[in-house]
């Protein structure tokens, strides 16, 4: 170990050169001093944590010894003193100061440090990274994201680029109004960047980048509609939409990715985007293989499917129309057959139905049986489709009569949990029946909306029901006091809603009515999406790969 008094002299040394380049007046001149600082990373801790911070300060004046004067500092980066290393990094961002062409390499070596397992250290990785985006935010950025999407080099697991993206989200995103200027170039290009990261994502992942990209104003409420088709296409493409869908493989990872995907582009179709593809998909791919998803999706996909048909068009509606009758009548049995009903899944195929048969009425004459006349030749007014109008009206009584009977029972349901309530003594008990009231009340409101749009259906020529007159009963009622402009810029949707609140199931011809309240729809929430590259098509599953690089 260097004794006291050769590191004095060593120190002594230091501010000799120090102070000789600051009063140089051309100090490219003055070689050997900037020499004799390289030199001294090679010494003691304290001549060590002197030279980190003279390195980088005269760093310009000496382009002939940039590979030797970075070198050194980037060994003083990986000293073992905590002193030494925490000094180089905050000199990090010097170097970029005057000579722009080495910011990609400082970031990237920055965001390696964002590992650091030192408080001390990785806040001044953290000060020394907003240092250098305040100095180029275009550059610092787009090395960055480098280490979010260059696979080009795996490593066994994900730790600097999962770092990275906690940066990205809690330092970058929230200062965006300040760092991205001048607003327009600078959101388009971040957008760039984020869509190239895109290709191996978790869900939490694609939510946290999609719920930033909704808030910049390049696609905000006066965004062209060619900016909405822009998300909607990167919702698409995470949806895998290309994709062959086969449940012979159990691809839970693609359904899940499709489902949280779905509701994820609603807020846009409620701005006016196409979801066409999306509607095509599920007629295509999904709707026909419906009984044999697992269980706890077949909710979801309902659920999607209600709250994007108001706003399909015509002609989507005439395409899927006749798959989601197929659909309402195997969960309306015309005659009691001692099965379940389930009655969430009758309420969001009503809604669906109404909706689509709104913007096409005239298709649900070969469907239904209707007379609806519009002058057009697919009226087919001249054939005889009496037959499906008797079996259509008879699945809607035999529905109508279950629903009245479950609806008895919940009432007195409640009037039980009414009288519960008023002699729980303990806060848990109360709290257990009040889930219960919630569970009955969402599930006399399923009954209501099922009655309210069965109603209407009895006659030959019905009225569908495309306005907001039926709220779906796992969605808040809309206030009056909202203005309708609220809903044109897409308001963020009720925590039930995401979470698919009950579901609502009796026993058919038993007399009893019954709910189980299955907190299903995952999609939105945080979980595992089928591990590591688990995806299909294109190999990607909603896990990530390891990416890692050395610091030269």
């Amino acid at each position: 170990m260097t004794d006291t008094s050769e590191e004095a002299k060593q120190i002594e040394k230091l501010y000799e050169f120090g102070e000789r380049l600051n009063e140089a007046k051309d100090k490219s001149q003055n070689v050997k001093d900037y020499e004799g600082i390289i030199d001294a990373t090679k010494t003691s801790l304290k001549a060590k944590q002197l030279a980190a911070q003279l390195i980088p300060r005269f760093f310009k004046f000496f382009p002939n010894l940039s590979s030797r004067a970075l070198n050194a500092h980037f060994d003083l980066i990986e000293e073992e003193d905590l002193a030494v290393r925490v000094q180089a990094i905050r000199g990090l961002p010097l170097f970029c100061k005057d000579t722009k062409e080495y910011i990609s390499k400082i970031v990237d070596i920055l965001g390696q440090l964002l590992t650091a397992e030192e408080i001390v250290e990785r806040d001044a990785v953290h000060k020394a990274l907003m240092s250098v985006l305040r100095q180029d935010v275009k550059e610092s950025l787009t090395a960055l994201f480098k280490h979010i999407w260059n696979v080009e080099e795996p490593s066994q697991d994900d730790t600097i680029r999962d770092k990275v993206l906690c940066f990205i989200r809690d330092k970058v995103f929230p200062l965006t109004t300040e760092l991205l200027r001048p607003q327009e170039e600078m959101e388009r290009h971040i957008t760039d960047l984020i869509k190239k990261s895109l290709g191996d994502v978790t869900g939490a992942e694609f939510r946290m980048f999609m719920d930033f990209l909704k808030s910049l104003s390049l696609f905000g409420e006066k965004a062209p509609p060619e900016r909405l088709t822009e998300l909607i296409g990167i919702i698409e493409g995470q949806a895998d939409l290309d994709a062959q869908f086969d449940m012979q493989v159990s691809d839970a990872d693609h359904i899940d990715r499709l489902i949280s995907c779905l509701f994820m582009a609603l807020p846009f179709f409620v701005r006016g985007a196409s979801g066409s593809k999306f509607l095509n998909y599920l007629n295509k791919h999904i709707i026909p293989v419906f009984e044999k998803l697992p269980e706890e999706r077949k909710l979801d996909l309902l659920k999607a499917l209600a709250e994007i048909c108001p706003y399909t068009t015509p002609q989507d509606s005439r395409q899927i129309l006749p798959s989601v009758v197929q659909l309402l009548k195997n969960y309306m049995p015309r005659r009691k057959t001692g099965e379940e009903t389930n009655f969430t899944y009758v309420e969001c195929l009503l809604f669906s139905f109404h909706h689509l048969a709104h913007k096409a009425p005239n298709a649900t004459n070969s469907l239904c049986g209707y007379k609806i006349v519009t002058g057009q030749p697919s009226d087919r007014l001249g054939e005889d489709f009496s037959e499906h109008y008797k079996d259509f009206t008879e699945r809607l009584t035999s529905v109508e009569d279950l629903t009245r009977a479950t609806m008895k029972k919940l009432t007195q349901g409640m009037a039980e949990h009414n009288k519960a309530m008023a002699a729980a003594k303990s806060d848990e008990a109360k709290d257990s029946i009040k889930a219960l009231k919630q569970n009955t009340t969402i599930g006399l409101r399923t009954c209501n909306n099922i009655l309210a749009m069965t109603k209407p259906l009895h006659s030959k020529t019905p009225a569908f029901i495309g306005d907001k007159s039926v709220n779906l009963s796992w969605k808040e009622a809309v206030k009056p006091s909202v203005p309708p402009s609220a809903t044109a810029t897409g308001v963020k949707r009720p925590t039930n809603a995401a979470n698919g609140t009950n579901n609502l199931v009796t026993k058919k011809g038993r007399g009893a009515g019954g709910m189980q309240n299955q907190l299903v729809n995952r999609a939105l929430e945080g979980i595992s999406y089928g591990g590591r590259g688990g995806g299909r098509g294109r190999g990607r599953g909603w896990g990530g790969r390891g990416r890692g690089r050395g610091y030269r």
